[in-house]
């Protein structure tokens, strides 16, 4: 999970730091904005995974992730919210493109899994 959240900063860093040299820093801090729109909801939820908890057990762990899974969307919902009605002037297309860049790294983590997985086999 941290290999992850820290290849999710890095690219919505290198995103960043790209769209702040082709379109300017409003670009540049508004895909830095989107990446951590998603990078901050999924580190609440590794969190709420890797904690310890009392009942160690399958179904404490599943709701951990419940759990996880609703604060990490309240959390997304939360802070588009705050960016949306807080940050002028801000670049919607930057900040989006932040944070499907960023979540199409735990996809791309996923797959990446998957096919160790199948290799190992």
């Amino acid at each position: 999970m941290l290999k992850v959240l820290v290849a999710q900063m890095g690219v919505g860093a290198v995103l960043a730091a790209v769209l702040w040299g082709i379109y300017g820093d409003v670009a540049g801090y508004s895909a830095l904005l989107g990446s951590l729109v998603c990078v901050i909801p999924n580190a609440f939820l590794a969190l709420r995974l890797v904690v310890p908890r009392r009942d160690p057990g399958a179904a404490a762990l599943v709701r951990a992730a419940y759990v996880g899974e609703l604060g990490k969307l309240a959390l997304t919902v939360l802070f588009f919210s705050l960016v949306f009605t807080l940050v002028k002037p801000l670049s919607a297309a930057a900040l989006f493109a932040g944070f499907i860049a960023t979540q199409l790294v735990t996809l791309t983590g996923l797959l990446m899994q998957r096919r160790q997985e199948l290799r190992d086999e």
